[in-house]
C-alpha cells in the first residue's frame, strides 16, 4: 500500500510528486513536509492555501469525502505546520474529517487521489498511515483526552522541547469527554494548547477586539500573579471571601468571553480568524511560553472558498461525488429505492402521528439518522443532544418514566459509546426506549471508525433487551411498530444505503417477538439469516440448489434476542447443517447465540460473518466480498460442511 512507503512514513514528497500534480499544485508538490512552510513568507503562503483548497475540491468531487470541514481548516492546518515542529510536536486533531490539508502538508498529495477509495488513504487519521498522525480517530471529543495524556508522559520522562496541541471543532465541544479532559488539564496545569475551530456560530467583532486586548494580559505570569494574590488578599478579609469570589467571576464574565474555559483552568485566547494565518501563528507564538493549558479559540468559515459548500455546510460535510461546477451529485440513471435511514424516517414520523407520546432523539445526527421529518413535522417532540450519546439515552429514560416513548436514533458506531448508560439506566431500570441503530453492519468509505459490526454482541448481553433487525424496509416499518408496544428496551438495526424495493406496507403489523419466518421450505441445508443477511441467504440458495440438486431452507431469523429456539431445534433435528449469516463480527453474533442455543445437537453450525479484525475502508460491496459475507462465500461455506458432515 502507499501509505507503507518510506516517502510517506518520512513525510516528504519532494521529487516523488510529478507530471500533473506539479502543474497543478506547484507549490504544494514541491513541498519536503511540513518543515518547508517554516521559510515561506505570507504570500506563499497564501498561494499555498489556494492550491490546498483546489487539490480538496478535485478529490472530493471524485472520491467524495467531508469537503466543507476540511475547506475551513485550510489556514489553520498551514498556520500549525508553519508555526509547529511536526512530529516532534504533536498535532492532534479531533474527529479527522477536518484534516485533508493537514495530510496534504505531510506527504500525502501523491496518493491524495486514493482517499477513502479501498487499500488508498483513509478520509480520517489513522497512526499506520504518516508518523504525524499522531492518533487514529473518528468519533468526536477525545482529542483533548489524548493531549493531556501525551503531555503527562513528556513531564514524568522530563521532556520540555515538545509541544502538544488538540484542534477540536465546536460541534465536537458537545460532547462531555471534552469537558473531562478539559477539566483535568486544570488541575494538573498540563501545558497544552486546545485550538476551539468554531464554525458554527457568528463572533462578533466587538468581542473579538476586546478578547484580542486582553491576549497577553491572560497569559502573562505576572499579571496571573497579581490577581490571583487579590483574590488572596480579600479572602482575608473577614466577611470578604465570598465578595472577593463573586467579583472574580464577575469581572471574568464582563471582559472574558470564554470564563467557561477559564473556570476549567484554561488562559482563554480569542476569537480570532481562523483564516488569518499571520493572526493565527501569532498567537500559537504566545502560547509557547505559557506553563498552563491554553485555549484558542479561532472562527472558521466551512465550505470556504467554494460557493455550493459555504451554502450548504450540511450537505457538503459528508459528501459523495459531485460535480465541481454545480457542487450537484450525479443522478441515477434510474431511481432508487428509498434509503433505510429514509424508510425509518417517515415510518417514525406516522407513528408520532398517531400516539402524541412518541418523541425522536438523536446525537447531532438529524439529517443523518432520518429524524429531520419528525423535527419538521415534530419539532417540540424532536431533540438532537448534540454529540453525547450517553446524555441522549439517559435523556430518553427520563422521558419514558414521564410516560414518553422515546426512539432513540443512533448511528451503530456511535452508540457503542452510551453501552454503559443502556444498561444501567435503560435496561436495569426495564423503561421502554427504542434504540433505532442506523448504519449496522459494514459502512464503506468512511472505514473501521464507522463500521457498525459490533451492536449484536453487546445488546443480546442485556438483561431485557429485545434484539432485532429486518431483511427488507417493509419488515423496518412492521419492526419500529412492535418496538414501541414492548413494554422494557428495544433494538433494530438496519445497515447503510437502500432498500431492496419491497412495497412498504400502508399499516404496519405488531410481530410476534422472538419469532423468525421460513422463507423457503428445503431439505439438508437451512440458511439462517439476520437482517441483511437474508437477502445473502436468499441469493445463496440458488447456488446451493444448483450444486446440491435439492432446494436449501431459507430462514428469517427477525430476533437475535430472544430467539426462536423452537424453530432452531426444528431445522437442527431436520437439517443436517445450519449456516447463519450476520454483517456483524462473529465473535458474540448472531450466530454465536444459535450456537449456544442448539448446542451440540444433530446438525453442523457453520457461521458467516466479520472476521476478527478490524475491516479497513472501501465501497461495501468489496468489503463485504474480503469479509466472505457474499452470496458466493455462504454458499461455498454450506457445501464444504455438508461434505465435511457426510464424511463423518
Amino acid at each position: 500500500m502507499a501509505e507503507e512507503t518510506a516517502g510517506t512514513r518520512a513525510g516528504g514528497q519532494g521529487t516523488g510528486v510529478e507530471g500533473d500534480l506539479a502543474v497543478r499544485y506547484p507549490l504544494l508538490a514541491g513541498l519536503d513536509g511540513p518543515a518547508s512552510l517554516h521559510g515561506m513568507d505570507d504570500a506563499e503562503l497564501r498561494i499555498l492555501a489556494a492550491e490546498m483548497r483546489r487539490a480538496i475540491i478535485d478529490t472530493v468531487s471524485r472520491t467524495g469525502g467531508h469537503l466543507g470541514s476540511s475547506l475551513g481548516t485550510v489556514e489553520l492546518s498551514i498556520a500549525l505546520h508553519a508555526e509547529l515542529h511536526s512530529p516532534r510536536d504533536r498535532i492532534l486533531w479531533d474527529v479527522g474529517h477536518q484534516a485533508y490539508g493537514h495530510k496534504l502538508l505531510t506527504g500525502r498529495l501523491g496518493d491524495f487521489a486514493t482517499l477513502r477509495q479501498h487499500e488508498g488513504l483513509s478520509g480520517f487519521l489513522r497512526r499506520e498511515e504518516s508518523e504525524h498522525d499522531v492518533m487514529g480517530a473518528g468519533h468526536a471529543s477525545t482529542s483533548i483526552s489524548y493531549a493531556v495524556g501525551l503531555a503527562e508522559a513528556m513531564r514524568v520522562t522530563g521532556r520540555r522541547d515538545r509541544r502538544v496541541v488538540a484542534v477540536i471543532g465546536d460541534g465536537a465541544m458537545t460532547g462531555g469527554m471534552a469537558y473531562e479532559a478539559m477539566n483535568h488539564a486544570g488541575h494538573l496545569g498540563s501545558p497544552i494548547t486546545v485550538v476551539l475551530n468554531d464554525n458554527g456560530m457568528s463572533i462578533s467583532q466587538n468581542v473579538g477586539a476586546v478578547a484580542g486586548a486582553l491576549q497577553k494580559a491572560r497569559l502573562d505570569p505576572m499579571l496571573v500573579r497579581v490577581r490571583n494574590e487579590i483574590e488572596r488578599g480579600l479572602a482575608r478579609i473577614p466577611g470578604m471571601h465570598d465578595l472577593g469570589h463573586s467579583l472574580s467571576n464577575a469581572t471574568k464574565a464582563l471582559f472574558v468571553p470564554g470564563q467557561l474555559f477559564e473556570a476549567l483552568g484554561f488562559a482563554y485566547l480569542g476569537p480570532i480568524d481562523g483564516h488569518d494565518i499571520r493572526a493565527i501563528r501569532r498567537a500559537l507564538h504566545v502560547t509557547a511560553v505559557s506553563d498552563r493549558p491554553v485555549l484558542l479559540h479561532v472562527h472558521t468559515d466551512k465550505g470556504r472558498g467554494y460557493g455550493p459548500a459555504e451554502e450548504d455546510g450540511e450537505a457538503m460535510h459528508g459528501s459523495g461525488p459531485f460535480a465541481v461546477d454545480s457542487g450537484r451529485a450525479a443522478r441515477p440513471s434510474a431511481p432508487a429505492p428509498p434509503a433505510y435511514t429514509e424508510v425509518f424516517g417517515r415510518a417514525l414520523m406516522r407513528e408520532a402521528e398517531a400516539d402524541p407520546r412518541v418523541v425522536g432523539i438523536t446525537a447531532a445526527m438529524v439529517k443523518g439518522t432520518g429524524m429531520n421529518h419528525m423535527l419538521e413535522r415534530f419539532p417540540e417532540r424532536t431533540y438532537d443532544v448534540g454529540i453525547a450519546e450517553q446524555h441522549g439515552v439517559v435523556f430518553a429514560g427520563g422521558l419514558s418514566i414521564a410516560g414518553y416513548r422515546p426512539v432513540c436514533a443512533i448511528y451503530s458506531t456511535f452508540l457503542q459509546r452510551a453501552f454503559d448508560p443502556i444498561i444501567h439506566d435503560i435496561a436495569l431500570q426495564g423503561l421502554p426506549v427504542v434504540f433505532a441503530i442506523d448504519r449496522g453492519g459494514l459502512v464503506g468509505d468512511d472505514g473501521p471508525t464507522h463500521h457498525g459490526v459490533f451492536d449484536i454482541a453487546y445488546l443480546r448481553a442485556v438483561p431485557g433487551m429485545v434484539v432485532m433487525a429486518p431483511m427488507d424496509e417493509a419488515e423496518l416499518v412492521h419492526m419500529l411498530h412492535t418496538a414501541l408496544r414492548i413494554e422494557g428496551p428495544s433494538a433494530l438495526r438496519y445497515p447503510r444505503g437502500t432498500g431492496t424495493g419491497v412495497p412498504l406496507p400502508a399499516h404496519p403489523e405488531v410481530l410476534e417477538v422472538g419469532t423468525g419466518v421460513v422463507l423457503e421450505e428445503g431439505s439438508r441445508v437451512a440458511l439462517v439469516g439476520y437482517g441483511y443477511g437474508v437477502q445473502v441467504a436468499l441469493d445463496a440458495a440458488g447456488i446451493v440448489s444448483e450444486s446440491l440438486g435439492v432446494r436449501p431452507t431459507v430462514v428469517n431469523a427477525r430476533f437475535a434476542k430472544p430467539l426462536d429456539t423452537r424453530l432452531l431445534d426444528d431445522l437442527a433435528r431436520t437439517h443436517e447443517v445450519i449456516v447463519t449469516i450476520e454483517d456483524h463480527v462473529l465473535d458474540g453474533g448472531f450466530g454465536s447465540a444459535v450456537l449456544e442455543a442448539i448446542g451440540t445437537g444433530p446438525a453442523r453450525v457453520v457461521r458467516v460473518g466479520i472476521p476478527d479484525t478490524f475491516i479497513q475502508h472501501g465501497r461495501r460491496d468489496v468489503l463485504l466480498a474480503e469479509a466472505g459475507v457474499t452470496p458466493s462465500a455462504v454458499a461455498q461455506a454450506a457445501l464444504r460442511a455438508l461434505g465435511a458432515h457426510a464424511a463423518h
